[in-house]
This record gives C-alpha cells, sequence and structure tokens, in this order.
C-alpha cells in the first residue's frame, strides 16, 4: 500500500503562508530607512563598522597530557571615517576567536590622517624587519596594496593610495604593524 504524506495530512500546509522565492523581491521593491546604509549607521554605531577577518591560524600547544588545539583570528575594524584599528584573539572555536578579536580591534581603534580619500604624504612604516612604503595616490586611483594593508585602507575610507612592502617577509601581522606605524607617523 503506497500513501503518500500530503495524503495523510491535507491541511498541513493550508495555514503557511507563501515562500519569496530568491529574486522575486528585487530591486524595484522600496527601501525603509532602517534598511538604507546611511541612516542604519546613525542609529547604531556597531552598524557602520568595516570588518576584516586577515588570517585565521589553528595553533597547538603541547603539553604533558596531549594536545591543545586553539584559534587565532586576526582582525581589522574602522568606522570608514579616518578611524581604524586590528588585533589578535585566541580561542578553542573560531567564531570565538573572531568574535574576541573584534571587540579588542574596537577598543584599539586610532585615528589615521586621511586627506580628502589619501593620506598627506609619503612615509615609510617599520615593525621588525617589515617595512611598509605609503604614498598618496592622485583621484581615482585606487587602493594599491597587499591585502593585510588594503584591509587597513578599506576600513580607514582611505579610497586612493599606492603602497609596496619593502620586506621578503610576508607575515600579516607585522605588516599591519608596519602600516600602522607609517600611518602614526604622518605629519598634518
Amino acid at each position: 500500500m503506497n500513501t503518500h504524506a500530503k495524503d495523510k495530512f491535507p491541511d498541513k500546509d493550508k495555514d503557511r503562508k507563501p515562500r519569496k522565492v530568491k529574486g522575486e523581491a528585487g530591486r524595484d521593491e522600496k527601501r525603509g530607512p532602517a534598511d538604507s546604509g546611511d541612516d542604519a549607521g546613525a542609529k547604531n554605531p556597531e552598524l557602520a563598522m568595516i570588518e576584516r577577518v586577515i588570517k585565521i591560524r589553528r595553533v597547538t600547544k603541547v603539553t604533558k597530557g596531549g594536545k591543545n588545539m586553539n584559534f587565532t583570528a586576526l582582525v581589522v575594524v574602522g568606522d570608514g571615517k579616518g578611524k581604524a584599528g586590528y588585533a589578535l584573539g585566541k580561542a578553542p572555536e573560531v567564531s570565538e576567536a573572531i568574535r574576541k578579536a573584534m571587540g579588542q580591534a574596537r577598543k584599539r581603534m586610532v585615528s589615521l590622517p586621511v586627506m580628502g580619500v589619501t593620506i598627506p604624504h609619503d612615509i615609510v612604516g617599520e615593525f621588525s624587519s617589515h617595512k611598509v612604503l605609503l604614498k598618496p595616490a592622485s583621484l581615482g586611483t585606487g587602493i594599491i596594496a597587499c591585502f593585510p594593508v588594503r584591509a587597513i585602507c578599506e576600513a580607514a575610507g582611505i579610497r586612493d593610495i599606492l603602497t609596496k612592502v619593502l620586506s621578503k617577509s610576508s607575515t600579516p601581522l607585522n605588516i599591519i604593524k608596519a602600516a600602522f606605524d607609517g600611518f602614526q607617523n604622518i605629519k598634518q
């Protein structure tokens, strides 16, 4: 005997609302004030933050009892108006490490000198053996940078800049520290 579920329960789907198909409510639908980008940041400053995860690593601590595995997350946070920060979070789960790092990065935000959509002058930032060259660019150039420096610039609201990593190593944390050193040494 072959019985189907809809034969047993004919009124099961009667009370459900019809589901929207992906793409059904497209661009023609009007957006409310809560959905617009500029107003959302004015009501809640947390929504206006630009957050970028740079790198996630699995790290292991070897102890007498065995191996303890954790994750580290390197993130950059900015408000798009000249402030940015970075942090490294560590936790047993990836999402927890990212959440910790985001919270720390928000606390450590610093003002970066922005002149329009670029920086005022050339500067070389240094940290350890890493050096990052930061140069202002003309309007419309865009962000010419490696991923960690690009994330800082996007988070801070810098749209036109030329950068070059002058070291052989490409450790993201040290590149970010060198870039922040360069930004903080710019004279206005």
